[in-house]
């Protein structure tokens, strides 16, 4: 299988030329392949932000290149434009980027600019508010009147209804409450086995990020400092710490557990994970 979208020694460097010049990131090497779930981890000013932005174009590379389906999309001028459609970015807080009078104007703003034929419009405002599980009903609604968590979903619609073959999310659920977070991940899940896309959500939260995704990739300092399952990444606790990074708060427990002289599996990332091997050590007990 050949990747959705991928980076050949990317490099952004700010202000070039310029005394208050800045690396951002540098030769970044990376590939996405659909149907894959990408979590991007990094402390702040890791590089993670630059890159993502690079991958539909709001950036452009200052050497490097970023491929969709094998083609540079800085081409041309065309590409670049439909790669924005198919790569869809929602940034943080992107309830503060709704604008329109009504919740299915937002929505449809996207396929507009696609020129998509108004039933075409009206088919993908409804498949979306669907993945994001607002009603029909609410479509005539002012997006303003809606609570916090019910904006960013319509803002997600908003992206979604462009039917993006890849989908990247920069901290979707910051500021909600677990009820809310756990909600919108689903809603993220389920539009990605749906369409069989590439997404890759940014974020901090270590527990939210194990529960979700089938790879992680940590930045630090302009460069991927690692990539692999959690597992993997998250057995490589001293050198997460060493970056300014930590695991989830049920590993650190499953790991002081064996050193109290559990024989016990630590290397678990979520908490049904760890009931499991609670379980299991306790059958063995017997």
């Amino acid at each position: 299988m050949d990747p959705i979208i991928q980076t050949e020694n990317l490099t952004h460097i700010y202000s070039q030329g310029t005394p208050f010049e800045s690396t951002a990131i540098k030769e970044v090497n990376f590939s996405a392949y659909p149907g894959e779930f990408i979590g991007i981890i990094g402390h702040t000013g890791s590089g993670k932000s630059t890159f993502i932005q690079h991958l539909n174009g709001l950036l452009k590379p200052s050497s490097g290149k970023v491929l969709f389906n094998g083609r540079d999309i800085w081409e041309n001028k065309e590409t670049t434009r439909q790669v924005r459609f198919k790569v869809g970015v929602v940034f943080q807080y992107p309830e503060y980027q709704l604008f329109e009078e009504t919740i299915y104007k937002d929505i449809a703003f996207g396929p507009k600019n696609m020129k998509l034929s108004e039933s075409e419009i009206d088919e993908r405002v409804r498949e979306a508010v669907d993945f994001v599980e607002v009603p029909q009903a609410w479509l005539e609604k002012s997006p303003f009147d809606l609570s916090g968590g019910q904006k960013r979903r319509v803002a997600i619609a908003g992206v979604i209804a462009m039917r993006p073959e890849v989908l990247i999310l920069d901290e979707p659920t910051a500021g909600l409450d677990p009820r809310g977070r756990d909600s919108i991940i689903g809603n993220i899940k389920n539009y990605q086995k749906a369409t069989n896309s590439a997404v890759l959500l940014v974020t901090h939260s270590m527990e939210e990020i194990a529960r979700s995704v089938n790879r992680l990739v940590v930045f630090n300092h302009g460069t991927i400092a690692m990539s692999g399952t959690p597992s993997e990444v998250f057995s490589n606790v001293d050198e997460l710490e060493q970056i300014g990074l930590s695991v989830p708060e049920v590993t650190k427990v499953m790991m002081r557990l064996k050193e109290l002289g559990m024989d016990i599996d630590s290397s678990v990332y979520t908490i049904q994970q760890a009931k499991r091997a609670l379980i299991d050590y306790v059958a063995g007990r017997r």
